[in-house]
């Protein structure tokens, strides 16, 4: 994934991982790239009775944003009362994750910058699709997606959302991300704090863009 990205480096990118699964996938291609590494806080909100299949996500910011696949929503019944509250809850999760991750650091600036977004794998597209909008408004010159696997459809979907994506292993059926991985082991949240710390060590020899937020 590093060497499909490494012609952005003379772009100076910004990586920016959804947590918790991209935060390893994030930090590589960083690393590689001598890019500034952090966390866009996105949240999926799950059928009440399999949380694995995104109805939606939301993702944090001064104006925080929902997308909601209204056609699972009306094919499955589900309750705007549950959407609401299943919000409510991840953004509560999402404001734990920001003072956990971040601590007192500043967030990492995307104004003007080049912005790849990367992600452990990609189904359905929800929490990207959020991630998306969640950057609209944040003024990054670039946006580029980065996934290791991904639907064909979700693809087609987000091309229009994106500048670029890259992505290494499209399968005719996507049944599962793990399956793609030989090792799925669920990230915690001490190791994507310590892949954060450890690219913020590296971030302070980086010519300085100025302070800002990141979404």
């Amino acid at each position: 994934m590093a060497a499909r990205l490494g012609r952005l480096a003379g772009e100076r990118p910004v990586v920016l991982a959804l947590p918790r699964g991209g935060v390893p996938v994030g930090y590589e291609i960083a690393r590689a790239l001598g890019a500034p590494l952090d966390v866009i806080f996105v949240r999926k909100i799950g059928v009440p009775w399999q949380p694995e299949l995104a109805l939606g996500a939301v993702v944090d910011g001064a104006d925080p944003q929902m997308v909601i696949d209204e056609v699972l929503v009306r094919e499955l019944r589900v309750r705007q009362d549950y959407i609401r509250d299943e919000c409510a809850r991840q953004l509560a999760e999402i404001e734990r994750r920001r003072v956990l991750y971040h601590g007192n650091r500043t967030p990492v600036s995307v104004k003007g910058r080049t912005v790849i977004v990367v992600d452990d794998g990609i189904a359905t597209g929800a929490t990207m699709r959020a991630a998306l909008k969640g950057l609209q408004g944040a003024g990054a010159a670039r946006v580029v997606i980065a996934t290791p696997v991904a639907a064909q459809d979700t693809l087609d979907r987000l091309e229009v959302e994106a500048d670029e994506i890259v992505c290494l292993h499209v399968p005719e059926a996507l049944m599962a991300i793990g399956m793609h991985y030989l090792d799925f082991t669920q990230v915690e949240d001490g190791e994507v704090i310590a892949l954060l710390e450890e690219a913020h060590g590296w971030e302070r020899g980086m010519p300085s863009d100025g302070a800002g937020s990141a979404p």
